[in-house]
């Protein structure tokens, strides 16, 4: 654990470059037999030798600092020589292995390494600019990473995060519809589309994740955040709500509407000898909803906590949090009843969040969960930076879940 200690001393999130290590002859040694050990527990799902070795390769490959892009030519380079681009390349890319059996792997060792009571599940997107439209899912579409409408291929991912640290689970490439077409059946081919494969929203890829993940039981998981691309969805709301144990803290937007108070509803009377009414209706002179940004407007001063949210490179980040209980609007009629919080940032912007956690839960596990979904940008970051999430050299679908 030496070689942890030596690592741990560094706070990736305000790095810029790899850090430079000054590792002991013992710490080098360590590391090396470290990454034997880690790699042993994932040898089981490769089905032969060489896709064993091409995975120690390559995992040796995206660690290495010195490799500048980790492409699978790159890596093949760097650790094996020419001769082993071609193989190398063939493994990520179309070698066939257990990867969901892997990831589970993964998710197990995950609960034994970052397990906590506490554990939060982070949902977010990554998408990957792509200069061709050849690679699997590529589209016109809006690119988070650059801003704007642009050429790329959308990811859904998921991570951890805990007090014992944090990491990615797992990811879903958004492929567009479009792309279920005639007129894309032969890119579907060339880039190895799985023919049973049908279309997916980014949300009910996100939810594929969620579920799966829950039923795998192997991670302690209290809390699940999202921004507001998801936490809109109030179908992926109600399905974490009814099918899972844990407590959402998802971002909505501004004009999201609630009510403050469940209001009385009724089954209109049937006229005449048409069909029976069956649908709900709220009844008229009931309060209608509200957006929760012009009942943020109603809080008190009183309502709001300063809370210091982590500590950044300037310095702590401190915010006001203000919550109350509210019913959710599905379908015009009401939902459950939730919370509704509001942080207050230091340049006074709002950010609104849902939460079906218990009653009993304190404005000061608010403050504490708003600020949890932070990891996995910087997750985003440092795989991207150190260990080369985007720098793949592959357009088929599998290389793409392989790297």
């Amino acid at each position: 654990m030496k070689l942890a200690q030596a690592v741990n001393q560094y706070d990736y999130s305000q790095l810029e470059s790899p850090p430079l290590l000054e590792l002991t002859e013992e710490q080098l040694a360590a590391l090396a037999d470290q990454l034997q050990e880690y790699h042993a527990i994932y040898s089981p799902y490769f089905s032969h030798v060489a896709q064993r070795e091409h995975a120690y390769h390559y995992m040796r490959g995206l660690l290495d600092p010195e490799i500048k892009r980790k492409s699978a030519e790159n890596i093949a380079l760097a650790t094996v020589g020419e001769s082993g681009v071609r193989p190398l390349q063939s493994f990520v890319g179309q070698s066939r292995w257990s990867g969901e059996a892997m990831l589970a792997e993964h998710t197990r060792q995950t609960g034994e390494l970052l397990g906590d009571a506490n554990g939060v599940l982070l949902l977010d997107g990554s998408d990957i600019p792509k200069q061709g439209e050849e690679s699997v899912g590529v589209k016109r579409q809006r690119c988070g990473e650059l801003g704007k409408i642009a050429n790329c291929q959308a990811g859904v991912f998921l991570g951890y995060n805990s007090s014992h640290g944090y990491t990615l689970l797992n990811c879903r490439l958004y492929i567009p519809q479009e792309w279920f077409s005639d007129e894309y059946a032969e890119k579907r081919y060339k880039t190895g589309l799985p023919t049973d494969l049908t279309f997916q929203t980014k949300n009910e890829l996100a939810w594929s994740m969620i579920e799966q993940t829950h039923a795998l039981g192997a991670l302690p998981i209290r809390w699940i955040t999202m921004d507001e691309a998801f936490g809109k969805d109030t179908h992926l709301l109600d399905c974490i709500d009814g099918q899972t144990a844990y407590s959402y803290f998802a971002e909505v937007p501004k004009e999201t509407r609630v009510w403050t108070s469940s209001p009385q509803t009724y089954l209109p009377a049937s006229s005449g000898r048409g069909r029976k009414a069956s649908k709900l209706r709220v009844r008229p002179g009931e309060p209608t909803p509200l957006t929760v940004a012009q009942l943020a407007d109603t809080f008190q001063e009183h309502e709001w906590q300063q809370h210091v949210l982590k500590e950044g490179s300037k310095g702590f980040i401190v915010a006001s949090i203000a919550c109350r209980r509210i019913v959710s609007v599905r379908n015009g009629l009401p939902g459950s009843a939730l919370w509704l919080i509001v942080r207050r940032n230091p340049d006074c912007s709002l950010q609104y969040f849902l939460s079906n956690a218990p009653l009993e839960t304190s404005l000061d596990d608010f403050a504490t969960v708003s600020a949890l979904r932070w990891p996995i940008e910087t997750i985003f970051e440092q795989a991207k930076q150190f260990l080369g999430l985007n720098e793949y050299e592959t357009r088929s679908w599998l290389g793409w879940h392989h790297h």
